[in-house]
């Protein structure tokens, strides 16, 4: 996965728009497929017809690699210049590890939704209303505690799981009334997106929810890790054929 800073001038003007560029790298036996490899040299091919210039001081490389004899991979270079390599990345608000773990994503949850919750402590003392209180988790704390939560929520640890459910479970304390867990929310979100994908045919994901003979199921996914297991898709038709577990 590499990020790509590209600024683009006209004139006296100068433009400056954040590209996501995401590289794809295929091993097979005795020959390597360098598929993002590829797809730099055509972005920076495309950059210069079009006048433009990528900023690789604020380009980074996150390799994910699950074979059992690794080997070094070759730097990435745009024009010459080395990519910093990282072993984490934002995207779109996710930090995202090259181990496709999810502890560091949580941990930055639950440390803003923690912040947060010394406003909610702050407006009980004022004594304001509890549907505001609950108005005010749903926005600030919640919002937080969900975003992408169809991405993340199933591959999590249990000590990522506790430690979210103690933030729910202390704002609960505060409001004084009952919350929905993150467990039923993913639930919940999970069931809507798959009923999304099922409907959508022009989705990339449509081809995965395929029906079985009788129509009324749909054939799960053949899985060898736990990693694949608990990703969204085997969870979303897992939730669509009514199996407990979710």
């Amino acid at each position: 996965v590499a990020q790509c800073k590209i600024a683009a001038c006209s004139g006296n003007r100068c433009a400056k728009t954040l590209t996501t560029l995401r590289g794809v790298q295929r091993w097979g036996q005795g020959r390597r497929l360098a598929l993002g490899r590829d797809e730099v040299e055509q972005l920076t091919e495309w950059c210069r017809a079009n006048s433009l210039l990528i900023n690789t001081r604020k380009t980074k490389e996150l390799v994910v690699d699950f074979r059992r004899q690794k080997s070094n991979v070759q730097p990435l270079l745009i024009d010459g210049v080395c990519v910093e390599r990282v072993t984490t990345f934002r995207f779109l608000g996710i930090e995202l590890q090259e181990d496709l773990s999810w502890s560091v994503n949580t941990r930055g949850l639950v440390k803003k939704a923690q912040q947060r919750l010394h406003f909610l402590r702050i407006l009980r003392k004022n004594h304001l209303l509890q549907k505001l209180l609950l108005a005010f988790y749903h926005c600030a704390i919640e919002s937080v505690l969900t975003y992408g939560l169809c991405v993340w929520y199933g591959s999590c640890t249990t000590q990522d799981r506790m430690g979210l459910c103690r933030v729910v479970k202390a704002a609960e304390s505060i409001v004084g009334c009952p919350l929905s867990t993150l467990e039923q929310i993913y639930a919940t979100r999970c069931h809507r997106k798959a009923l999304d994908i099922v409907k959508d045919p022009s989705h990339p994901g449509h081809c995965l929810f395929e029906l079985l003979p009788s129509g009324r199921r749909y054939r799960t996914m053949k899985t060898r890790t736990s990693r694949l297991k608990n990703s969204f898709f085997s969870r979303a038709i897992s939730a669509l054929n009514g199996k407990p577990g979710l």
